[in-house]
């Protein structure tokens, strides 16, 4: 039998892979909601550990047994809004109309040049409007990571019409949101996360290309022929070889929040976690595991391909590694 042929390595839906340009992701798709509050939030990665649980998914053939649930920790210190931008939608795209400083916190200076005074009326800026998004930024000097500079993301306002969207942003324009306003237990989300950076790696493990046999000429861990893609004179971009991995924005879909720690005496550590220390805001448990490093903003999002809410274990204890 002839050997299986496999020319295509490495997916090119996330071509070009190169680093991404900032520190925090951000949103491309919107989700939208009903009700009045921002559509998303934002944490600090703090790392790994594992629930014991009971099983509650009737369907389950462990119904009712313990069970061990991966989870990672994600610190949410509240968030406040530096922005509003009002948008009007075209017949083929949506085009930014107004974009307003609504805060004069000193914070901010670290980021873009703050106003004298603040000028935001709902009243006169609602005309012509179709939809309303907020910049908002974290806290992070509420928290032990050691940073100073607040992290911006856009995210979308819920609400039925845009008088309700601007009536939420005027009354929370001073205010501090929490996690717990916007995702509840059990709650699916999307993850918005910088992955972790590889460095400069060769085609093996960027793409998964297969290791040649022993005795093939020149190298082993190259691609070897190149095949119908080298007639242009010069090799295609098609063709897997080495260069940047990592530090890539990727999204995880439909991601659940199984717990929302207040009491962070239920967290089981004694001298902080490793590499991240102690917690001081309100800790969500995420089933699973997201993209990057410690210390690093995942950007959350109201799930916008979910179908149906996951049962959520009963958690008696939290194990954090």
């Amino acid at each position: 039998m002839p050997n299986t042929r496999n020319p295509r390595s490495g997916s090119l839906q996330f071509w070009p892979r190169k680093r991404s340009k900032r520190k925090s992701a951000r949103i491309r798709t919107f989700a939208d909601s009903k009700d009045p509050k921002i559509t998303g939030f934002a944490g600090y990665k703090i790392g790994m550990g594992h629930v014991q649980a009971i099983e509650t998914n009737k369907y389950s053939h462990k119904k009712g047994q313990e069970i061990t649930v991966p989870v990672t920790l994600v610190e949410c210190p509240p968030l406040k809004l530096a922005m509003v931008r009002l948008y009007k939608k075209n017949r083929t795209s949506i085009l930014l109309k107004k974009e307003i400083v609504i805060s004069t916190d000193k914070i901010l200076a670290k980021r873009f040049t703050l106003p004298k005074k603040i000028t935001f009326d709902p009243e006169k800026v609602k005309e012509g409007i179709d939809e309303v998004r907020v910049i908002a930024y974290t806290i992070p000097s509420k928290t032990t990571i050691g940073k100073k500079a607040p992290d911006l993301f856009e995210v979308n306002v819920g609400g039925s019409t845009v008088d309700e969207k601007l009536n939420f942003v005027k009354e929370n324009m001073d205010k501090e949101i929490t996690f717990s306003s916007v995702f509840a237990e059990g709650d699916l989300f999307d993850a918005k996360v910088i992955t972790k950076g590889k460095g400069f790696q060769g085609p093996v493990k960027r793409f998964g290309i297969h290791i040649r046999e022993s005795k093939s000429e020149k190298s082993i861990r190259n691609p070897g022929s190149l095949g119908p893609w080298k007639g242009q004179g010069g090799i295609m971009w098609r063709v897997p070889h080495a260069g940047k991995m990592g530090y890539h924005q990727r999204t995880e879909y439909n991601k659940q929040v199984l717990k929302i720690v207040e009491d962070l005496k239920e967290i089981n550590y004694e001298s902080g976690v490793h590499k991240y220390g102690l917690p001081k805001n309100p800790v969500i448990l995420v089933k699973g595991s997201l993209g990057g490093s410690k210390k690093r903003l995942v950007v959350m999002q109201e799930a916008i391909r979910s179908t149906k809410k996951p049962d959520v274990p009963t958690i008696e204890e939290i194990i954090v590694r």
